[in-house]
């Protein structure tokens, strides 16, 4: 796991964070900031976008913040890579959400299995991403976690098989 010793055949290939500071408690409604956060963790994998085998959402289920994702994984992957969110397993643990969903996104990796969205019963006509709809094996062997917080805080976390 991550925090064990042991060895682990699964790492951290790259990490993006910006800012928008557009509102302090609400995303800027086009998703910039995450959209450059989620590059620059590309870039800092060396990764292209149609490298990524899954996008873990922040996906809060709310109407403003699942909006300015998918816009965001739009704009970068098109419809090319399967996207859910896993807060229907946790619920928004808040403060420990990244740490929480990188663990997750570590054991979607390891047993390559991609976690349908649950509970998606009227998804939005903004919502132009793929979402998972069905357990499915990972066409690609690297994955994005994104982590968006209040302020405008965002982070994206891509982890990976290095020597692959």
């Amino acid at each position: 796991m991550l925090l064990s010793k042991a060895p682990s055949e699964i790492a951290l290939l790259g990490c993006g964070d910006s800012s928008d500071a557009h509102h302090i408690s609400a995303p800027h409604p086009e998703g910039n900031g995450a959209e450059e956060a989620m590059a620059k963790a590309l870039l800092d994998a060396n990764l292209k976008p149609e490298q990524i085998g899954y996008v873990n959402a922040h996906g809060t289920a709310t109407p403003l913040n699942d909006s300015m994702e998918s816009k965001a994984i739009f704009r970068l992957f098109g419809q090319s890579v399967p996207v859910s969110s896993t807060k229907h397993l946790t619920g928004h643990t808040l403060g420990a959400a990244s740490a929480v969903e990188a663990a997750i996104a570590w054991h979607i990796l390891k047993y390559n299995l991609d976690l349908p969205q649950q509970g998606c019963q009227n998804k939005a006509d903004d919502i132009e991403v793929t979402l998972v709809e069905q357990p499915m094996k990972l066409a690609h062997k690297a994955i994005l976690s994104n982590s968006f917080a209040f302020g405008g805080n965002n982070i994206s976390l891509i982890f990976g098989y290095p020597h692959e």
